[in-house]
């Protein structure tokens, strides 16, 4: 892909703001500067042969500025870089961004062994009864672990599947974000996003590309691909994604309702048959999710639901009938239990749920996906030793992962950890498809 004059000069605007930015902190450090902070971590990556899957470091500095008595502004960049060039495309030499990103977006350096990118980047104010948050940033909705059913407002990047942590994984998107007080317990939230930002998935040849049929098509043996067109929405204001959010706390629950009209992030793949092969037309569609979390605590238990409505979701087929897509509204929802009976200690079960109202017997998934999860999170001698496990466990193609780590504080701003990943089960599953990717890692981060 080459770089268009355009996003060149999109991005040589933010790199020299961001240039300024931190020159304007190095030389006048007292110059409206609230707080300053920054982290380095260092992640070794061992595969089950004992080759390196990834050696990174990640620097991430963050400045808090307060502009006046009403206008703060936080800047979080991000410099991360990678020697194996096993989780990036090494015939990457073009030092472009992927395609997924919008012009505003994206990395301000890209290459397969760097990154350098403005990771968050808005102004808090607060106007006409309501709070503003005005820029680059994040949306979380939803409780759920592991797994997402409403937490859907920003895409992620599944360089690493999903083994990254969703505040990592996460994409921040440029957007409005106003919030409306109701009363003393209730908020409205309202978004605007004219940020055309999708998922960005592992490319061709790195270790975690997709290969599922779930989500990639099985041409037939001697069927070859002839071509692969990309539609792409391309305007910030037509094609924008709204959301609202509604929470309140109510006889002891915390309640939200959840709105979002949005492109969904990941592309539908129609298949067009030729007489010399198949060909793919990769185009992003529109789609209205509607529902709502609950959650509240009982004595040492927590009880957590979340249920979503998608009126338009899209699935691969085993026969290229209709361009080998089935499109079915869908509800996805999840019920978890979080038990802290025993002192720093917090045990909690998942239960996913996903159903298909309109089903065709030729879909390649189940109408009804099911999938549960068990988290363990222990703190030991006073806190400088901390242990998280999270399995996850797909019963309807018998596959799971269960990612570990251990870490220990060395210092109030030094910790060590060692972690594994580890994959099992079919092959065409979502989990399964990556059973021989199983990992060690060892890890330092440094804050100060």
């Amino acid at each position: 892909m080459k770089t268009s004059p355009r996003v060149m000069l999109i991005q040589l605007g933010l790199f020299l703001s961001f240039s300024a930015l931190i020159f304007s902190c190095l030389a006048f450090p007292n110059l409206a500067i609230a707080d300053y902070s920054a982290s380095f971590e260092q992640e070794l990556a061992l595969d089950s042969s004992d080759h390196k899957q990834k050696f990174e470091m990640l620097f991430t500095p963050e400045w808090n500025i307060e502009l006046s008595d009403n206008i703060s502004m936080t800047f979080i960049g991000q410099a991360r870089w990678d020697n194996t060039k096993k989780l990036s495309n090494t015939e990457n030499s073009h030092y472009s961004a992927p395609d997924n990103y919008a012009s505003a977006n994206g990395p301000l350096y890209y290459s397969d062994s760097s990154e350098v990118s403005i990771r968050e980047w808005y102004i808090d104010t607060e106007s006409l009864g309501a709070y503003w948050r005005i820029g680059k940033q994040q949306i979380v909705w939803g409780q759920a672990d592991g797994l997402k059913v409403l937490d859907v407002v920003n895409p992620q990047n599944y360089r690493e599947f999903i083994l990254d942590d969703f505040e990592d994984s996460r994409i921040p998107l440029w957007m409005v974000n106003t919030e409306i007080p109701i009363g003393e317990d209730s908020n409205l939230q309202l978004l605007w996003v004219p940020d055309l930002t999708y998922h960005v998935f592992a490319e061709a040849g790195t270790e975690y590309e997709i290969s599922s049929p779930l989500y990639r098509p099985a041409l037939p043996q001697g069927v070859a691909l002839i071509g692969l067109h990309e539609d792409k929405p391309s305007s910030p204001i037509k094609d924008s994604n709204f959301g609202v959010q509604y929470a309140t706390f109510y006889l002891g629950w915390d309640l939200t309702l959840n709105y979002l009209y949005h492109y969904q992030d990941t592309p539908v793949l129609y298949q067009q048959v030729r007489a010399n092969g198949v060909a793919l037309s990769s185009e992003y569609e529109r789609n209205h999710l509607a529902g709502f979390t609950a959650s509240n605590a009982f004595s040492s238990f927590t009880l957590r639901t979340e249920v979503g409505y998608s009126s338009d979701t899209y699935h691969l087929m085993q026969t290229p009938a209709n361009k080998g897509i089935h499109q079915s509204s869908e509800v996805s929802s999840v019920i978890g239990l979080d038990w802290q009976g025993l002192e720093d200690t917090m045990l909690s079960i998942q239960w996913f749920q996903s159903h298909l109202t309109k089903y065709n017997p030729n879909v390649v998934r189940p109408k009804n996906n099911h999938i549960v999860s068990l988290l363990l999170k222990r703190s030991f001698i006073n806190e400088t030793w901390d242990l998280e496990i999270l399995a996850l466990h797909g019963l309807d193609q018998q596959d799971g992962s269960v990612q570990s780590k251990l870490r220990y504080m060395l210092e109030s701003d030094l910790s060590l950890w060692i972690g594994s990943d580890t994959f099992y089960g079919n092959k065409d599953g979502l989990f399964g498809q990556f059973n021989n990717k199983d990992r060690v890692l060892f890890g330092a981060e440094w804050s100060f």
